[in-house]
């Protein structure tokens, strides 16, 4: 039985007296579409399941609905005990039987899955304001799990996502909205945890956010800014998140396509079992000649341990295995650079781009750096363990290391590096203290490559592992100020400067 008209007919009538709350009782209530709307908080108790039909035309002929939906509305809340049940995996079982017999259109499905167009959001919110969205758990979401579209005055609080099902399972979507604060959430999700968007306009964004004391796993990335970045992000603060069986980073902040990213403060984050502890990527994927803009980044008291293996093996739906582009064949008589291809999608001509553990980057494009990143109380260990026999970029060949200026911005992205530890190209004023980067088993590889930076400073940096020199690279470095750098025990205190011919 399909409750949605009941359901919908209750928030109807507490709207148009005024507001107040819709209560679902105990009990498992299946339902379609609703829309939520002005002054109506949507009550679950403990024990309260709303689960989304599925049938993938209860959310529409075309592109699905949401499955809890509100456009322009103010003063709305989800709260309680409960739970919404996304009923993801029986979606998408019935969307192929859709598509198959022609009755909905896909244009690639049988290539790769059916498009994110195509399956329904648990909960989507456009232009709203005055959002509570606190306590309730969120599972098996067929897509994204939630999505706030330029919404203001958002809380969310105490909230439990875990949604593994299927691609594209974000766990928490922010998307060009202003005021927001997230705070106590757990999130499980096949796709980054927390991301924060900005889709629309070079007018939008998304500005004064804060998120704290959440414990988060993904088979992505755990706190993002980005990928889409046309308009930007300005004043986020985080404090305080768990981070564990992560395939990506555990921070991403990525401004690629003209948008800015600016203001931002992350301290307090620890994180295990997790593929790359920091990215920072300034790219160029739009196609006009407006370039993005990332600075004034601040990040501290943060502690990773990278594993050899994939973090997030095992889980229902795992990040993709490493390619080389489709069709790209790898020449092992000359040096290639090449950014592997992160793809899910079949390829048959792609061949699988074996690596070593990669570094955290920080990284602009020529003559447009990021500029003024702060990173302090800093303690990343690396598993270690390179192998050339697995794949070796020489480090007297820095500056053929592909810009990947339309990359998909991933830890991953600049393939194989001679660095285990950090990696940073084309910066203006970094500050480094405090910073401890080790590894546990011998990797070859320098701890530390800088090229083409204007002002850097190191003060405090301990690297105790190292095989062999150089431990620390400076490349094109300007400006530099250097003191109480440690280095592994009979290396001394000596770091490559630009003397040397990288």
């Amino acid at each position: 039985m399909n409750n949605a008209a009941a359901i919908q007919a209750a928030i109807d009538a507490v709207h148009v007296n005024g507001g107040g709350i819709v209560w679902i009782p105990a009990g498992n209530f299946v339902t379609g579409v609703l829309f939520l709307k002005s002054g109506v908080n949507l009550h679950l108790e403990k024990g309260a399941v709303l689960t989304g039909s599925s049938q993938r035309l209860n959310y529409g002929n075309g592109d699905a609905s949401s499955l809890i939906r509100a456009d322009g509305q103010s003063g709305i809340s989800i709260t309680g005990e409960g739970t919404i049940n996304g009923n993801g995996t029986a979606i998408v079982s019935n969307l192929l039987e859709q598509l198959k017999a022609g009755v909905l259109k896909d244009a690639q499905w049988k290539i790769k899955r059916p498009a994110e167009n195509n399956l329904p959001k648990i909960i989507e919110f456009s232009g709203c304001n005055h959002i509570s969205i606190k306590g309730i758990s969120l599972i098996n979401s067929a897509t994204w799990v939630q999505q706030y579209l330029r919404c203001t005055d958002l809380v969310i609080d105490s909230i439990t996502v875990n949604s593994i099902t299927n691609w594209n399972n974000d766990g928490l979507d922010i998307t060009d909205s202003k005021n927001v604060v997230v705070t106590r959430c757990n999130i499980n999700a096949s796709d980054d945890a927390i991301c924060l968007k900005s889709e629309g306009t070079v007018l939008d964004s998304c500005v004064n956010v804060y998120i704290a004391d959440c414990k988060l796993r993904s088979s992505a990335n755990a706190f993002k800014l980005g990928t889409a970045s046309r308009g930007g992000f300005r004043n986020i603060r985080v404090r305080n998140l768990k981070i564990y069986d992560t395939y990506r980073s555990a921070i991403a902040l990525e401004a690629v396509d003209g948008g800015f990213l600016e203001n931002v403060d992350i301290q307090n984050v620890k994180a295990t079992n997790t593929g790359s502890a920091i990215l920072i990527r300034l790219g160029h994927r739009n196609k006009d000649t407006q370039y993005s803009v990332v600075r004034h980044i601040h990040i501290a008291d943060v502690k990773v341990e990278v594993p050899a293996g994939k973090p997030d093996h095992g889980y229902t739906m795992e990040g993709p295995l490493l390619k080389y582009p489709p069709g790209f064949k790898p020449d092992t008589n000359k040096i290639q650079s090449v950014s592997p291809w992160n793809n899910s999608g079949y390829d048959s001509t792609a061949i699988p781009y074996l690596h070593n553990v990669f570094p955290s980057s920080i990284t602009g494009l020529p003559g447009h750096p990021v500029q003024d990143i702060v990173l302090e109380n800093i303690e990343i260990t690396y598993a270690g363990g390179a192998s050339k026999a697995v794949n070796y970029f020489p480090l007297d060949s820095l500056a053929v290391i592909t810009e990947a200026p339309m990359a998909y911005p991933e830890f991953s992205m600049f393939g194989e590096l001679p660095v285990w530890g950090l990696y940073v190209r084309h910066a203006a004023g970094l500050v480094m203290k405090n910073i401890r980067l080790s590894y546990q088993t011998t990797d070859f590889r320098a701890a530390m490559v800088f090229d083409d930076i204007h002002v850097l400073k190191l003060n405090t940096v301990e690297i105790p592992t190292a095989e062999e020199l150089p431990v620390i690279v400076l490349k094109d470095v300007k400006n530099s100020s250097i003191k109480k750098v440690k280095l592994a025990k009979g290396y001394g205190n000596t770091i490559s400067t630009n003397a040397r011919n990288f």
